[in-house]
């Protein structure tokens, strides 16, 4: 059976950072205070550190690149997936400073480590979308990818990357405190191997009830509000460490979220909930601890 989560996680240090003026208006979650560009860098660089020094810390194993200038969302690797048979899928982006992410480099040091099973960067020219671990939410033991509609989440590329992954696509529309979607899919939800989160309410009426019935087919499912959502609750992962201990790894703003009847839940799932305080990479970038994980299967 295919593993749902892993003891192994790349990180990439960001060379630039700051409010991705590209990426503004699917991104609702997104801030700009105006600050120079430098010093943005360098409270974020802090919080990565401390954040990838947590994960070290508990015997997570973590390889770290280092991103490029002018690519302000580095930090989010996720125009990649890989998979337990040790191959790997590249996707497309919508924004240009984002499709520059996928570097020479940084993809040469996959192909040492999996096989391309294929590439979909072409669909960027016929105006199709598909942000890897951002738009589709795998319930990899099962099968099952959910994939919150948006301008970064297309529905036929979607079903398109389920035929040839061997996966059944749950698509869904939602909406954000804005009214517009949520723009990826993991600020929604997480999937872990017996538990996941998702923030039903900003799921549209008419999907809701089907996303739910398919989830606790499959897992116990907490709940969460849109105030939690916004709190980046949605934005967890559940990874294990070498010796097996069991986490879910989040930011400080979504631990202080939780309510007391989640906590009861997590306390009978996790070893620990591994949470560091992010708030610039947060508030300039739009996203949170699972937008800096990429999972290495």
């Amino acid at each position: 059976m295919p593993s749902q989560i892993t003891n192994h996680l790349l990180l990439i240090e960001p060379s630039c950072f700051y409010a991705n003026p590209e990426t503004m208006d699917t991104n609702a979650y997104q801030v700009d205070e105006h600050e120079s560009h430098e010093a943005t860098l360098q409270k974020a660089i802090t919080e990565f550190r401390v954040f990838r020094d947590m994960l070290v810390a508990h015997d997570v194993n973590v390889t770290t690149m280092r991103g490029v200038d002018g690519c302000p969302d580095h930090i989010f690797p996720n125009w990649i997936s890989t998979h337990d048979n040790r191959e790997m899928v590249i996707y497309p982006m919508l924004n240009d400073n984002r499709r520059r992410e996928k570097t020479p480099e940084i993809i040469a040091f996959f192909k040492k480590l999996y096989d391309l099973k294929f590439d979909l960067g072409d669909f960027e020219q016929s105006g199709q979308f598909l942000e890897s671990t951002g738009s589709l939410c795998m319930d990899r033991a099962n099968r099952i990818a959910y994939s919150g509609l948006s301008a970064r989440t297309d529905k036929d590329l979607a079903l398109h990357w389920g035929e040839k992954m061997g996966f059944e696509i749950v698509p869904f529309n939602t909406e954000s405190h804005t009214g517009k979607p949520v723009y990826h899919t993991d600020l929604v939800m997480n999937i872990g191997e017996k538990i996941a989160n998702i923030c039903a309410d900003c799921i549209v009426e008419q999907d809701r009830q089907t996303v739910l019935d398919k989830l606790r087919s499959t897992h116990e499912v907490v709940e969460l509000s849109m105030s939690q959502l916004t709190a980046f609750l949605g934005n967890s992962l559940e990874i294990r460490s070498n010796t097996g201990q069991k986490y879910l790894v989040m930011s400080s703003m979504a631990y202080h979220s939780i309510r007391p009847d989640q906590m009861e839940v997590y306390e009978r799932h996790y070893d620990k909930i591994l949470h560091s305080p992010i708030p610039t990479i947060e508030k300039y970038g739009g996203g949170s601890a699972r937008c800096l994980i990429m999972e290495m299967f």
